[in-house]
């Protein structure tokens, strides 16, 4: 199931799933049936929700069968919302029992997500990066895509954005014109509003300003006064904190959750993924209060707060999986980083706020009258701030009428007629598009910042400034595509739809097998139609990318026709004969150029070198079609579908034992890190030297200094690597004598090895039983040492 070439994605509907441990090196599963041994009770802690209880069933399938069989209630479900000692108390004196409804709820949405998204992304991903010349190519030069994804959520996430950019596409603005009597008292200006609005009709709206201005006065006719409020907020959920970063702290909802996390498992805030607003009745405020009674910023308010009595918030709603987030201990910005401390901040401040008064104001709204038009006039005025003192944000703004009575007149200083145009709506912020989530069902309250994140990955949309975000023509063409072909694909309704059921299986009203069973058919009949009218949405492709022959510059020649083939960027990275219409992969996020016009001995392609990103980014030679089509077994083609773009040989995996550029030339040897890594030479590392492991990451930066470094045909009788050859720069050399060319282990030189940086792996130690190391120096002798007996000397390098 997992090859893309011989699997037809309409048979993965019915395929069965398996669940498997998701970082095997870490060993979870392992770890936990060991502890379980000898255990006769199981108290499970995990998250109070759907999908802790999940995780809960995944817990218990790794440890029942190892732990001694009792009479009675083995497996206990502690329900908390914060790591604290109260918290902790209270649910050890409540033990539950683990909700097996919710957990396949959970089970039901992974099923149906993995089995629809993989099936849609397989067969879209196929149908447009088509193989060419056994390789993945693309349609498309400008495509700019590795995988065309589909997801039961990514894609009315998109929907939204897409939805609002065609809007904006197809606003006309139409110009309005709007009569403003410019007026004053006391030296200050009055603004009003006309009763009318905007007119559309510039000929009608000159007759009313003429009429105005004929009038000469403006006539108080009315002045009254009303005492308002503003509410104090609810409880914050995951929702609004998630709006409340994207929109007043410039954060992504990704990073925002990542923060809140943190400061969850860090103590300081209580569970963040709730979808409560309202406290539960036995809340205890004032513990919360207590713990930021002493702090600098807000301290004197909550004490003003205790002092005076508080009243427990009323409305929200109550869900019934968390309480709202609140804080757990007192944090300064001297305990947090930067972004951890302002969600602190906002978190503090929305729970103070809710535990404040309202905000009380008055209202003042003036209506006048000239040559019968009506105008108003309004103004606010702060009486009692309530929350908006420690949420100042929300404070009230605006400039209070000067004293008018009812009667008055005042005299017209200008009639204008003002010129505008109506405007379309802006593209969506991210703090719009989680409401628009939110409100119909798409994701949960932990996995919408996931789906935000995934469509911005895909290159689908982009989040410009004031964190709004725009779809890319990739994004709005696939939208366009479903619209076309089945609009359903891509409405929010279907997935609103789904959550219902799976809400229903949560609560035991519904058969999960059922539940899954019935849409999967639906959505195999979708994907069978879509899949018979997908010319249509290819039609679309055609009309807004590029097709490959005229994308890409020329680069490096061909070995089959000699000719030069063009070297495309756009994901995926590939080159294109347009000679032999043959495509060939190349590593993904590299940068390519060619390496000194050297060509295969195997296959007579012009070699490539790969420099990878970042300060210690490896680089290394390639043949294009030997890494698209290795001539050795065992070796996995680049570029090939599911492998996540992995795979390939490039020269310092190519085992010729001839090639000059090959591991067995290059490799000095085995990786003291990875089971069958080889560390190679970097050829081009000059004027810092290196070996890479062909394999992992690890790497070893040689002595500094040097003018060259290659590789001894001679291999070191103690450990078998290959001996390296320094050569440093005249007067740079750390030898004896001044001498500059050096020749010597550096695994068992004890000259070499404290020259030697050693990154991302262990460094070198020395092992008893072992004598100096000596390399080898002009008119200078090697000493050698001997293995200690019963070693394998290969396995030396292991003690880095």
């Amino acid at each position: 199931m997992t090859n893309w070439d011989t699997t037809d994605p309409s048979t993965l509907f019915d395929a069965p799933t398996m669940k498997n441990e998701s970082n095997p090196k870490a060993h979870i599963c392992r770890h936990l049936q060991s502890e379980a041994k000898g255990c006769d009770y199981l108290v499970l802690w995990l998250d109070c929700d759907r999908e802790g209880e999940n995780i809960c069933f995944e817990v218990m399938d790794n440890t029942l069968r190892w732990m001694h069989k009792t009479q009675g209630q083995q497996v206990f479900r502690a329900r908390f919302s914060a790591i604290t000692a109260p918290e902790i108390r209270a649910a050890m004196n409540k033990l539950g029992e683990p909700n097996r409804n919710e957990a396949l709820s959970v089970d039901a949405r992974q099923e149906l997500d993995l089995k629809v998204g993989v099936a849609f992304t397989r067969f879209q991903t196929r149908f447009f990066q088509v193989r060419l010349g056994g390789c993945q190519g693309g349609k498309y030069g400008n495509l700019d895509a590795s995988v065309v994804s589909y997801g039961p959520c990514q894609t009315p996430t998109l929907n939204f954005c897409v939805e609002r950019h065609q809007k904006i596409a197809a606003f006309q603005p139409e110009p309005f014109w709007v009569v403003r009597p410019h007026v004053s008292k006391g030296g200050q200006s009055i603004t009003l509003e006309w009763a009318r609005g905007r007119l559309f009709d510039v000929d009608v709206a000159q007759v009313f300003r003429k009429v105005v201005a004929d009038g000469q006065v403006l006539k108080v006719t009315s002045v009254t006064e009303k005492e308002e409020r503003r509410g104090r907020p609810h409880g914050l959920n995951t929702v609004e904190l998630l709006k409340v970063a994207s929109s007043a702290l410039n954060m992504g909802p990704a990073h925002a959750m990542q923060i809140a996390e943190r400061l969850y498992t860090s103590g300081y805030l209580s569970y963040p993924r709730t979808e409560s607003t309202a406290y539960p009745p036995g809340f205890d405020f004032n513990e919360v209060l207590v713990a930021q009674r002493r702090h600098p910023i807000w301290g004197d308010y909550t004490s003003a707060i205790m002092a005076n009595g508080f009243t427990a918030p009323k409305g929200g709603t109550d869900v019934g999986d968390h309480p709202p987030i609140t804080p757990v201990v007192m944090a300064t910005e001297h305990d947090l980083d930067t972004d951890s401390w302002r969600i602190y901040d906002y978190v503090v401040r929305h729970f103070l706020g809710s535990v404040s008064g309202d905000c009380v104001y008055r209202r003042t709204k003036a209506s006048f009258s000239c040559a019968g038009e009506s105008f108003t006039a309004t103004s606010t005025t702060p009486l009692r701030p309530g929350f908006t003192a420690v949420m100042p944000w929300r404070a009230l703004e605006g400039q209070a009428l000067p004293t008018l009575t009812e009667g008055e007149g005042l005299p017209l200083q200008e009639v204008e007629l003002h010129q505008g145009k109506t405007s379309a709506p802006d593209y969506l912020t991210e703090s719009e598009l989680i409401s628009q989530m939110e409100k119909y069902g798409i994701g949960t309250d932990a996995s919408i910042p996931v789906h935000i994140n995934n469509i911005c990955e895909r290159n689908y949309v982009t989040v410009q400034s004031g964190r709004r975000v725009v779809p890319t023509e990739l994004g709005i063409t696939l939208v366009r595509g479903y619209q076309l072909i089945d609009p359903e694909l891509c409405r929010p309704q279907v997935r609103s739809h789904v959550e219902v059921q799976i809400g229903m299986i949560a609560k035991g009203q519904a058969d999960k097998d059922a539940v899954v069973a019935h849409a999967l058919q639906q959505f195999r009949q979708k994907f069978l139609f879509f899949v018979a009218k997908v010319a249509r949405m290819d039609a679309l492709f055609e009309a807004s990318f590029s097709p490959l022959a005229s994308s890409g510059k020329p680069l490096s020649k061909c070995g089959k026709c000699k000719r030069y083939m063009k070297y495309i960027s756009q994901r995926p990275s590939r080159l294109y004969c347009p000679t032999c219409e043959e495509v060939y992969p190349v590593p993904q996020g590299a940068a390519i150029k060619l390496y000194k016009g050297l060509a295969c001995p195997l296959d007579e392609f012009e070699l490539l070198l790969c420099s990878m990103s970042g300060p210690d980014g490896m680089t290394y030679p390639l043949c294009p079609y030997c890494y698209s089509n290795p001539p050795f077994e065992g070796i996995q083609k680049g570029g090939s579908e599911g492998s996540a773009g992995r795979g390939g040989m490039p020269c310092t995996l190519c085992p010729h034992p001839k090639c000059k550029h090959s591991m067995i030339r290059q490799g000095m040897s085995s990786c003291p890190e990875c089971d069958n890594g080889t560390l190679v030479l970097d050829p081009v590392s000059a004027p810092k030297w290196r070996l890479d492991c062909n394999r992992c990451s690890f790497l070893i930066y040689l002595p500094a200094e040097l003018h060259n470094a290659k590789l001894a045909k001679e291999h070191c009788q103690d450990c078998d690597s290959k001996l390296l050859v320094l050569d440093w720069k005249k007067g740079k050399s750390p030898l004896q004598g001044a001498e500059t060319e050096y020749t010597g282990c550096i695994v068992c030189d004890e000259l070499l090895q404290p020259l030697c940086e050693v990154k991302h792996g262990r460094s070198y130690a020395k092992r008893p039983g072992r004598g100096g190391r000596r390399g080898r120096g002009r008119g200078r002798g090697r000493g050698r040492g001997r293995a200690k007996k019963g070693e394998d000397p290969r396995m030396s390098f292991r003690d880095f």
